[in-house]
């Protein structure tokens, strides 16, 4: 992890900031002139002979206002106790250092091990089905209860990977989020809770400055982060194009282990994950025995608790009153759960979220809500 007193730090940071370069080009301007330092106290006549380099790009490299920009990123990251380690450091994650195109360094909030012995990215259509989220919800809590306990990773985003985020934690297992933006934000705004429950149980990791917003871009580059730190990746739901599919291809160039869950033939959401079964760029999963066959994967420890709450778990009665609603309707919007309690958008929002985390509920497209199979109502709120 970088030391806040290292002197080549504000060079180390400040290397990421300059514009229009990569880490591929980085590393080879650091192993030109031989060090972050050096980087920036280069004469621009030797900046411009390294392929790459323009004449624009050696100004901006020699003047001042890069490092000035990387000592206000240091203060940023010691402000918001941020971890930063660099990509040459011993305790850099180790898939990321097997990536070609790894960051250089990588922003991390929380307290995920980086270095976990099995890290499973879990990634798909933001537009997701019952189907496929039902998939999500139980084999991460298979993976949990059978006790092979792996760290969830995947991107904050709506659909698979929050849904994939939520299951993680309410399973206690631990997960990481890849942002597309700096710490000082979360996107989208409506996970901020989440995100916070994650740098408890898990960790935000990011390549981006700490100010940077999220931009389209952005996505697509933070997908590296999400393939590269795993050992596997699972596609759930996704049309013929998309930000999993690409999360699919770049794990596929580092020689990680792609899954994909099979659907209809008819359902567009499904089209990409049976394209990528048909032309052999993912292994079909079913559940976890195809992960045990194809990972090698044996429990870590003994299966049995895996931390969901049960019906003897305390419910508040606010709890109890939406879990009745529920109970008498096979599923309801988030609206209407509000009007029908009289408690209030923001409070319902809250409570939902809770009970998810329970188990006691399970979210459905369209911000509507049923209770969930494990969910017993009868000991629960009666």
């Amino acid at each position: 992890m970088l030391d806040i007193n290292d002197p080549q730090l504000k060079y180390k940071i400040g290397i990421t900031l300059i514009p229009g370069i990569g880490s591929i080009l980085a590393k080879k301007i650091i192993e030109f002139t031989g060090s972050p330092e050096e980087v920036f106290k280069s004469s621009e006549s030797l900046l411009e002979k390294i392929p790459g380099i323009g004449k624009t790009l050696a100004g901006k490299i020699a003047g001042r206002q890069i490092t000035d920009e990387a000592e206000k990123e240091i203060e940023f990251i010691t402000k918001y106790r941020v971890k930063a380690y660099y990509f040459l450091d011993d305790d850099y994650p180790e898939r990321l250092k097997q990536c070609p195109d790894s960051p250089l360094i990588l922003f991390s909030k929380g307290n995920a091990n980086l270095h976990h012995p099995r890290i499973l990215s879990i990634v798909g259509t933001r537009n997701a089905t019952a189907y496929g989220l039902e998939f999500c919800k139980n084999l991460i809590h298979d993976l949990a209860a059978g006790g092979y306990d792996p760290v969830i990773m995947s991107g904050l985003a709506y659909g698979i990977d929050i849904a994939a985020h939520k299951a993680a934690l309410e399973n206690n297992l631990h997960t990481i989020a890849a942002l597309a933006h700096g710490l000082s934000t979360i996107y989208p705004p409506l996970h901020r809770n989440i995100a916070e429950r994650i740098t408890l149980q898990g960790a935000l990791v990011t390549d981006f400055p700490g100010k940077m917003k999220p931009e389209r871009g952005n996505f697509i580059k933070r997908n590296r982060l999400i393939a590269g730190m795993a050992d596997a990746t699972i596609v759930i739901e996704s049309a013929t194009k998309g930000g999993a599919l690409l999360t699919a291809d770049l794990a596929n160039s580092y020689n990680r282990d792609v899954f994909a869950l099979p659907g209809r033939i008819t359902d567009k959401r499904s089209q990409g994950c049976n394209n990528l079964i048909k032309s052999n760029k993912a292994a079909l999963i079913e559940n976890i025995k195809d992960l045990e066959y194809i990972l090698g994967w044996a429990p870590l420890k003994q299966a049995g608790k895996t931390g969901v709450p049960g019906p003897e778990d305390s419910l508040t009665e606010e709890e109890k009153a939406i879990l009745m609603l529920l109970k008498n309707n096979d599923e309801m919007s988030a609206d209407r759960l509000s009007v029908e309690t009289g408690f209030g958008a923001g409070k319902t929002s809250c409570l939902l979220l809770e009970l998810e985390f329970k188990g006691s509920i399970t979210s459905l497209p369209g911000k509507r809500y049923r209770l969930s199979v494990r969910s017993s109502i009868a000991s629960s709120a009666g």
